[in-house]
């Protein structure tokens, strides 16, 4: 039955009772997904922002924080979170792990917005300063809530990010990518990150995040979301390359089409919420691809919903998604 609710299975999906309403569309047909598209997920996003830690607790209540990596991000991306999970961290001693993780993840989002996208030497002292001192205390907080609950997946991933910013060296950052694997082997975000940690500008040489990225799609069940590190792969080698136009090959098309039939658009695939942001990965490659056929079923299911990331490598992202969904 969940399936079924969900997505799962051959057939039109049963239409989700949380889903919220598509909102108005831009002209070009499309629209920026909110909340997951979840009203579960808006309302502990509205309780946040209220600042109301026993309403945050109740709508947690329907999600694991400690494995949806996708709900932890509407949190960690909530501008003021900062100025009140510190009391929640200090005073409810029963969830203390719970508002450790929160502010863990908040700590090193804020972090990078002090930092900025800009390029390191572009970077002033002071937002340096900013940068480090959020990052430790997400460290802090992070590592206090593994340690009280030790099965928990998410403060380990957040740990790879912080790591990396604090540049604490690779054997730091492989023991938390096997912690974070051997708590979930198939972790989405976990691979996602750590294709990152192996591309060139982080210190890891060419072809490595690809190589992982592979061994990770042939551990993956069918219909299972790990399929898409294969697009991140891809898209960061596009990043990496100083040519548009390195994903334009057979090899390469013919790659991201047999990972999306074996992940989101098998019929094994379940429609959790934020499932268009595993769609928006695999958009987005197969149009640095110039992939004509596949990209056209991806595109109908997003059916005009964006994900900022992974466009904003992009610019003028949302212009990039609206000609490409038109496109397709």
């Amino acid at each position: 039955m969940f399936g079924k609710l969900f997505g799962r299975g051959a057939g039109r999906p049963v239409a989700d009772p949380h889903a919220l309403p598509v909102p108005r569309r831009q002209k070009n047909g499309m629209y920026t997904l909110r909340a997951l598209g979840d009203a579960r997920v808006l309302a502990l996003v509205e309780a946040a922002d209220a600042g109301d830690w026993t309403a945050v607790k109740a709508a947690l209540a329907l999600f694991d924080l400690g494995r949806d990596h996708l709900v932890l991000d509407e949190l960690a991306d909530l501008d003021g979170v900062q100025d009140w999970i510190g009391r929640a961290v200090e005073e409810d001693k029963e969830h203390r792990a719970t508002a450790l993780l929160i502010s863990g993840a908040r700590h090193i989002a804020w972090g990078w917005e002090a930092r900025t996208a800009a390029r390191a030497v572009n970077v002033t002292q002071e937002q340096w300063r900013l940068f480090h001192e959020r990052l430790e205390i997400a460290e802090e907080h992070l590592l206090e809530a593994a340690e009280l609950r030790p099965e928990w997946v998410t403060p380990w991933r957040r740990l790879l990010t912080s790591g990396r910013g604090m540049s604490l060296g690779p054997a730091v950052n492989e023991a938390r990518l096997d912690a974070a694997l051997r708590r979930d082997p198939l972790d989405l975000e976990t691979h996602v990150e750590w294709v990152s940690q192996l591309q060139p500008r982080w210190g890891g040489e060419s072809g490595q995040a690809l190589a992982f990225a592979r061994d990770a799609l042939a551990r993956a069940p069918q219909g299972h979301r790990l399929g898409c590190v294969i697009a991140m792969a891809h898209i960061e080698d596009w990043v990496e390359s100083e040519r548009g136009d390195c994903l334009e090959t057979d090899e390469i098309r013919a790659e991201l089409r047999a990972a999306v039939d074996h992940s989101i658009l098998h019929p094994a695939y379940v429609r959790r919420p934020g499932w268009q942001h595993d769609f928006n990965m695999f958009a987005m490659a197969l149009s640095l691809a110039d992939e004509r056929h596949t990209i056209r079923r991806v595109f109908q299911a997003l059916d005009g919903a964006y994900t900022d990331w992974p466009w904003t490598y992009l610019a003028e992202p949302e212009k990039r998604f609206a000609r490409h969904h038109r496109r397709a």
